[in-house]
């Protein structure tokens, strides 16, 4: 009986290390897959085509459309009791909120899209350089969001599905990370910018995620209850920006199906990791 009981502590103390360490991975694999990216500038000599890009921008709107979706918006509604209408209330709530936020955010910060020369948001004095990573952080808030508020689900319910959940969102998000560090960092690049230069802001943009993280896991420690909104906060905020930013940019110009057939590989991608590893 004690050596059952042994048996059982042992077997208990694995898993508990099992699911810390795939915590601490679902914190740092988004942003390694960022650092990942921005290093491409080393690899590149010119400037990204307009066509490999639209395609990549494609790739991360399917990706995040799908991580919201499968990860964030249906695990909201199935968390959440009730019947009919109060079932969905917090996810739709959420879910309009986190977009509100993102239009807040947008409209408040000063910022510059890679391709673009006209900046958004109130008139600024900050250089093109520092404009260019405040678009980016921008746009990687929501993902550092979703990945704590999935890691908050985890620890909540404790179970080793749940942290293979987290552990996919955070895959899936850095997937689409790494092409998205190498939009970043290249047009840095052209601008002037020393290849280091483009390669720390590009990657160090990224250092919001699990920040952004923590600080979700902290929150929803210590307001349980909130935990389905949450999940479509996080949900809201990613399609923003793809609806935003992400699409627009991969339908732009020429050849704008390819940007859809990436969209088509991502969203695939992101869902098949999420259904095989959640």
């Amino acid at each position: 009986m004690i050596f059952f009981m042994y048996l059982c502590s042992r077997n208990n103390l694995f898993i508990e290390k099992t699911m810390m360490d795939g915590l601490t991975l679902s914190l740092i694999i988004p942003f390694a897959g960022t650092l990942l990216g921005s290093a491409f500038v080393f690899l590149m000599r010119d400037a990204m085509s307009a066509t490999l890009q639209r395609i990549l921008l494609g790739f991360a709107s399917g990706v995040m459309v799908a991580a919201a979706v499968w990860s964030l918006l249906i695990p909201s509604i199935e968390m959440t009791a009730g019947e009919g209408f109060r079932t969905v209330m917090p996810a739709a709530l959420g879910m309009l909120s986190g977009m509100g936020f993102l239009l807040l955010i947008d409209m408040l910060t000063p910022h510059l899209h890679p391709g673009e020369d006209h900046p958004e948001g109130p008139r600024s004095r900050l250089s093109r350089t520092s404009m260019l990573a405040l678009a980016v952080t921008i746009h990687n808030i929501p993902e550092g969001m979703a990945v704590g508020v999935v890691i908050a689900s985890m620890l909540q319910g404790g179970s080793m599905m749940m942290a293979a959940s987290a552990l996919a969102v955070s895959l899936g998000i850095a997937i689409q990370n790494i092409p998205e560090g190498a939009i970043i960092s290249m047009p840095l690049r052209a601008e002037g910018n020393s290849k280091m230069k483009a390669f720390l802001v590009g990657g160090l943009s990224g250092l919001v995620e699990p920040l952004g993280s923590i600080a979700i896991i902290l929150l929803a420690s210590t307001l349980q209850p909130l935990l389905p909104f949450l999940l479509a906060f996080a949900a809201g905020s990613m399609l923003y920006v793809v609806v935003e930013e992400l699409i627009p940019e991969a339908s732009h110009g020429e050849h704008s199906n390819l940007g859809t057939i990436g969209f088509a590989v991502g969203f695939v991608l992101m869902m098949v990791l999420d259904v095989v590893l959640g």
